[in-house]
């Protein structure tokens, strides 16, 4: 592991990833992460629908057979 040469140069933002390049520079990265998990809202509690009461068909008149 290296050793600290410097501490408090580079202003360090959350969310970011800190590296030193090859030229020795240090650069900043946006970090990678997954899909944050939304918070569930309080869901209002529905009544149950009213359904409508179909009207019964009286069955067909049968012709009598002779």
């Amino acid at each position: 592991m290296g050793k600290v040469i410097a501490k408090n140069i580079v202003k360090r933002k959350p969310g970011y990833l800190y590296y030193v390049d090859g030229k020795g520079n240090v650069c900043e990265a946006k970090m990678a992460r997954g899909g944050k998990k939304k918070k569930k809202k309080k869901a209002a509690k529905k009544k149950p629908a009213k359904r409508k009461v179909a009207k019964k068909k009286k069955p067909a008149k049968r012709k009598k057979r002779r």
